[in-house]
């Protein structure tokens, strides 16, 4: 799959990937340092520790970073397109 944006050029395709990269980067590490559930899970005759892996909608930063960039490359008009066959 490739990325397609009929009136951008190399340099402006560049320039918004890198853009919409370092802005997931950003979002999706704050999501993760700053709102994953820390500590004990009490449940009935049990204690386990939580570190956001089992209840965290955020708890995988990198599958949260490339669904950022995707959604930010789609709203600056790219869209995904099968890569040509070489």
């Amino acid at each position: 799959m490739q990325w397609v944006h009929h009136s951008a050029s190399a340099e402006q395709f560049g320039r918004d990937q890198e853009e919409c990269r370092q802005a997931a980067w950003r979002e999706a590490s704050s999501r993760y340092w700053f709102h994953r559930p820390m500590g004990p899970i009490v449940a009935p005759g049990q204690v386990m520790w939580n570190h956001g892996a089992m209840i965290d909608p955020y708890g995988n930063q990198m599958l949260e970073e490339n669904r950022l960039a995707q959604f930010c490359m789609e709203a600056k008009g790219y869209r995904l397109e099968p890569a040509p066959k070489q």
